[in-house]
């Protein structure tokens, strides 16, 4: 297998070394069917452009048909002197029929060919994200409605600000994982598009029927110009800096389940499938899931931040710094996807210690903008009644009690505006359901965000 299919301008053999250092197959043969599929419909375009006969094009995709077997059954020999996929596939197809397959090459150059192979799978993998996002964000939707009527406290600055119900707080990851499901919808747009036809960067003077192979690779879209398709990664960039979004979401929520599942917090307790120990002190269960997505985040991150550096000062059309741009890209989808899953599998067993999050949003205060509004309400200005409530809230600092702790004649000291009704406002119930601004906390607010999300989601 060492004969080179573009050996006839050379006339020494390349090095062993230079061999094994620009070889791809070891990233790229993951791309073999795709390659296959790229290869079946040149094979048509050109018969039906009369460059091959039917029976040539017949006997060739029969062949690229058998080697797809022969890859899928680990059966196929892999050879760093053949560089890539596109050469492996092609050699072994002389092999299986013979000198017709030389023909296979007409009209096209691995430039357009690996640049349909990347396209060709990343739509597959995108149409597989949006999937698992959508499956992700029922989970979401079923683990907040379980627990409708579980109170804790809304942070800002990581202090506690105002009590929020649990199912509003995961209905905002679900916004956030909305959003990145249709970027990549967005995404898929720009990469839908096919660049066969190009060749290696002008175009190619056969009469080939680029919307006819189009048609047979279900693209909506042909490549517009021939150097654009062939040297640009943008659509691959623009899927990184997709997933690099969606994991930063899945590194929010993983800090916050740390954070939650701490003795410090104990608002949760992960389940024991989902956490593992320590080598040398028994009573520690580790949130070790949540701390690799967060982990994982960097990487993906990684990934895009390595495809801009590659991609940033490359003149057109190809250069060979391109074999690059695989490796960041099938790294960035399968820890997305893994990522995704293992949420999917981890959140519907995560158990809520509601009495303590209750707990914890009744301390701290987190009912003293009730308090101001109230006093709005009596006819203060809101900067007064902020300074009021300021007050009390120094006062009942300096007590060890809450603001709802305090007696009528104490807080009357500070406005005499203050009637016995404020206690009831202060109730942390009513905290709740008086937020029923458009996207708000209230119980009916959240109830209503949960239904119309399982329309829109089928459930």
């Amino acid at each position: 297998m060492s004969e080179k299919l573009w050996d006839g301008r050379f006339s020494e053999k390349t090095h062993h070394s230079v061999e094994a250092f620009t070889s791809s197959i070891a990233i790229d043969k993951r791309l073999f069917a795709h390659d296959i599929a790229g290869s079946v419909a040149h094979c048509r375009v050109l018969a039906r452009a009369g460059v091959i006969t039917d029976e040539e094009a017949s006997t060739m995709i029969q062949g690229l048909g058998r080697i797809g077997r022969e890859i899928e059954r680990g059966r196929f020999e892999f050879d760093d002197s053949l560089e890539d996929i596109h050469m492996h596939i092609e050699s072994r197809l002389v092999q299986e029929v013979g000198k017709v397959a030389q023909k296979l090459h007409t009209g096209r150059s691995r430039n357009d060919q690996v640049a349909l192979d990347i396209r060709l799978y990343l739509r597959e993998q995108t149409l597989a994200v949006i999937d698992a996002l959508t499956r992700w964000r029922r989970v979401i939707v079923g683990f907040a409605r379980t627990h409708l009527e579980t109170v804790l406290p809304g942070y800002t600055h990581l202090q506690r600000a105002q009590p929020v119900l649990l199912a509003h707080h995961f209905m905002a990851y679900y916004e956030m994982f909305t959003r990145d499901s249709e970027r990549f919808s967005d995404c898929l747009d720009r990469i839908n598009v096919m660049p066969l036809g190009s060749a290696a960067l002008a175009g190619t003077t056969y009469p080939i029927d680029r919307d006819y192979a189009a048609s047979l690779l279900d693209f909506p879209k042909v490549s517009a110009n021939s150097m654009d398709a062939v040297s640009d990664r943008d659509f691959v960039i623009e899927f990184l800096a997709a997933a690099s979004i969606c994991m930063m979401h899945f590194s929010r929520l993983s800090e916050e389940l740390i954070l939650w599942s701490s003795a410090e917090f104990g608002f949760i307790e992960l389940a024991d499938a989902f956490a593992t120990g320590s080598s040398i002190m028994p009573q520690k269960k580790n949130p070790d899931v949540p701390e690799l997505v967060r982990g994982k985040t960097g990487r993906v991150v990684g990934d895009l931040v390595a495809l801009l550096t590659l991609m940033k000062s490359l003149p057109l059309t190809y250069n060979r710094d391109m074999q690059e741009d695989k490796a960041p890209l099938f790294d960035a989808v399968d820890t997305l996807r893994s990522c995704i899953d293992i949420y999917g599998q981890m959140l519907p067993r995560i158990t809520v210690n509601q009495a303590v999050m209750t707990r914890a949003a009744s301390k701290g205060f987190l009912n003293a903008t009730d308090m101001a509004d109230y006093l709005v309400a009596r006819g203060l200005p809101f900067r007064k009644a902020h300074s009021v409530v300021g007050q009390a809230v120094g006062y009942a600092l300096g007590k060890d009690r809450e603001l709802h702790e305090l007696t009528l004649a104490e807080l009357r000291t500070f406005s005499e505006a203050i009637d016995e009704d404020l206690f009831q406002a202060l109730e942390i119930e009513q905290v709740i359901n008086r937020r029923k601004s458009a996207g708000g906390t209230s119980t009916d607010n959240v109830r209503s965000a949960m239904d119309r999300v399982e329309a829109e989601l089928g459930q």
